[in-house]
């Protein structure tokens, strides 16, 4: 699912489900991981190995031996010299994205259940431009719970520009415009398979990235399976 939002480039392993937890779920942690879940509860155990074992396989398709991934600053992962990624998971679903740093400035991934957001959520995460157009996307294509793809868009832009600045970025300081792909925002057929793109433009200084300062992130989505994703991807200049 995260695959098909990415360049050729970036090699994404996922894990679905009960299948993917007995597929990636008993692979050993390293010592340095084991205490950073030595008194997790299950569910978050569960997810913290998977995931990282989605990373670790992602590794060994680029050639670069498995290693430990670990939090550093603000909880951003810290990749092998020469890489790039990003790992997310949530109920069902758990994914990590890599790539050689020579390929891709930075990228950034997420998924979500495809489910309304909880009450309060939107007003927390939207500018008043992006609720408008939430809203108006959501009068022509209610199947798509817009709420949450845009929470995600900005999870997965976030997720992107912090390798690149080592700052925060506020939900209110990128300005977001969901787009249905064409094919789609005709289609009057089920949620399932529809996808689009997105802007994100940036309301501060962005990064500079091959000497040019950068003004928007672009990014992909997607509805599948009871899931959505979004992926962000910068390219070097």
């Amino acid at each position: 699912m995260i695959g098909e939002l990415l360049p050729e480039s970036v090699v994404a392993v996922e894990a679905f489900g009960e299948e993917g937890v007995r597929e990636f779920g008993n692979a050993p942690l390293y010592p340095q991981e084991e205490a950073l879940v030595a008194r997790a509860v299950a569910k978050r155990r569960r997810e913290f190995t998977v995931v990282r074992s989605c990373a670790r396989r992602a590794m060994e398709k680029l050639g670069v031996p498995a290693q430990p991934v670990l939090p550093g600053e603000r909880g951003a992962p810290q990749w092998p010299d020469g890489l790039t990624g990003s790992m997310t998971h949530c109920e069902g679903y758990c994914a990590a994205a890599l790539v050689r740093a020579a390929d891709l400035a930075s990228l950034g991934i997420d998924a979500e259940p495809h489910a309304p957001l909880p009450e309060g959520v939107l007003s927390a995460v939207a500018l008043p431009a992006e609720a408008e157009r939430i809203g108006r996307l959501a009068a022509g294509r209610p199947e798509v719970h817009w709420d949450r793809l845009l929470f995600s868009a900005k999870e997965s832009v976030y997720k992107a520009w912090f390798p690149l600045t080592r700052k925060w970025l506020d939900f209110s300081e990128a300005d977001i415009d969901l787009a249905p792909a064409s094919a789609s925002a005709s289609a009057a057929g089920p949620v399932e398979g529809t996808e689009g793109v997105f802007r994100a433009r940036l309301l501060v200084p962005g990064p500079v990235v091959g000497g040019h300062r950068l003004g928007h992130f672009d990014g992909r989505w997607s509805v599948r399976r009871g899931l959505l994703a979004t992926a962000v991807t910068v390219h070097h200049v």
